[in-house]
């Protein structure tokens, strides 16, 4: 590739103008010695409310023909893209099938018994473990050579501002679910904040240490235990803090353009801020695992930029011989795609700072649901798409199994980094061990 072509590519990746691009090559990051562990990075993608299989699914195992109608606009990536047909969400307990489907997705785990009514079954509460992009993030922060500032990013897009099993999938642990940023000029702050405001904030965390330590000493024990979970998570953003003032950017922020809201009929242009926040953090190495959550379990998107008037879990539980209700999750279910799509071009536009490839060849995106089929709540045949390189698992395939736990595909990306866990969330579905994605 010539010189010009490739710092084009990187320009389009970044989202930076072509006056700033003579000074990115000469950053130390962009030279740094290719003898350096690779990177491995993992984004976890989420589109609710099930698929439609036959407009989705491969028809055979093993190398990809064309792709079917919802999957086409990966196309280009089709030789590092995997499809695994037949995985399944065994856990059940408290909570209807969106409710489990969603909280249960990460986590592999049952829900708490709560006072969270769904629409059947047993009321639930919260998940009763950690989901896996938190364990993945923990282990990678526990060792210098792969920590990073943030240990994840929460993304979203239309996430409702409300919280309950149906819009969380990512848990911190038991009982401690994890909000993703739909305002993507907050995540910019998160990022970008200037210098004055970190040091504001350090001052007022010094003295919310202060109070802590002190009525720490009148507390029982178990509001002391609550109490040191806030300690804790005063510390980490000191820490946080620190870590801002000291960092070396790679790239220059993305400049974003003003009055994107967080509602509906925003999701088009929230989509393309948070993925240009996305692919800079990456490309910074500012985190190597991160979350998008597109709306959430039993999401209404009314998604009118597609000619779609109609909410889209109401759709979803139309009859199957309603073809004209057939055809319009078909174009919902596209469109995610293509936003997936346009993240991986985005990040294989972007050399992989001081490597080989792109960064999409250092990264592995993962898209699922919390459904296989929308009108029978189904939690067999889950959609897992897998694009890219970070986690060097066999591309170019589609993977069919029988009714396999996706525990067993949380154990394969925990080991594929290093994480040689036994088990992940119930340990029952955990008994074969990790999926075999070689």
């Amino acid at each position: 590739m010539k010189r010009r072509e490739f710092m084009a590519r990187l320009g389009r990746g970044l989202a930076v103008g072509a006056a700033t691009m003579p000074f990115l090559s000469g950053l130390p990051s962009m030279a740094a010695k290719a003898s350096r562990a690779p990177r491995q990075r993992i984004v976890f993608i989420f589109s609710p409310n099930g698929i439609v299989p036959p407009h989705f699914w491969p028809d055979n195992e093993g190398a990809h023909g064309p792709l079917k109608r919802i999957l086409a606009p990966l196309e280009p990536f089709k030789d590092r893209l995997i499809t695994i047909h037949g995985l399944a969400n065994k856990v059940r307990g408290d909570g209807d099938g969106h409710m489990r489907g969603m909280s249960c997705l990460l986590t592999g785990i049952e829900l708490f018994p709560g006072n969270i009514q769904g629409g059947s079954d047993t009321p639930a509460g919260w998940a009763s473990g950690p989901s896996i992009d938190q364990e993945i993030a923990r282990f990678l922060s526990s060792k210098a050579a792969t920590r990073t500032r943030f240990a994840s990013l929460e993304l979203g897009v239309a996430v409702p501002n409300r919280a309950d099993p149906w819009t969380r999938w990512t848990y911190a642990g038991a009982n401690q679910p994890v909000a993703p940023v739909s305002d993507p000029y907050q995540v910019f702050e998160r990022l970008y904040g200037g210098a004055k405001d970190r040091e504001a904030m350090a001052s007022v965390l010094d003295g919310v240490r202060e109070d802590l330590r002190r009525a720490s000493k009148r507390m029982a024990r178990e509001d002391r235990e609550l109490l040191e979970r806030h300690a804790t998570e005063v510390r980490a953003l000191e820490k946080d803090l620190k870590e801002a003032a000291k960092q070396q950017l790679a790239v220059p922020p993305p400049s974003l353009e003003p009055g994107v809201g967080t509602d509906n009929d925003d999701m088009p242009r929230a989509s393309a801020l948070q993925r240009r926040l996305l692919v800079n953090a990456l490309a910074n190495d500012m985190t190597r695992v991160a979350s998008l959550q597109y709306t959430n379990s039993v999401g209404q998107a009314r998604m009118r930029w597609l000619g779609v008037e109609e909410g889209h879990h109401s759709l979803s539980h139309d009859p199957d011989l309603n073809e004209g209700s057939q055809e319009k999750l078909v174009k919902i279910n596209t469109w995610f795609a293509a936003e997936i799509a346009a993240l991986a071009m985005a990040l294989d536009a972007v050399p992989e700072p001081g490597g080989h490839g792109s960064l999409l060849d250092h990264t592995t995106l993962l898209w699922t649901n919390e459904l296989g089929k929308g009108n029978t709540h189904a939690l067999e045949n889950i959609p897992f798409v897998l694009v890219g390189g970070g986690l060097g698992f066999g591309k170019g395939r589609a993977v069919k199994l029988k009714s396999t736990p996706h525990n067993r595909l949380w154990l394969a990306m925990a080991h594929a980094v290093g994480h040689e866990l036994k088990t992940f969330g119930n340990p029952r579905f955990c008994e074969a061990g990790p999926l075999s994605l070689a």
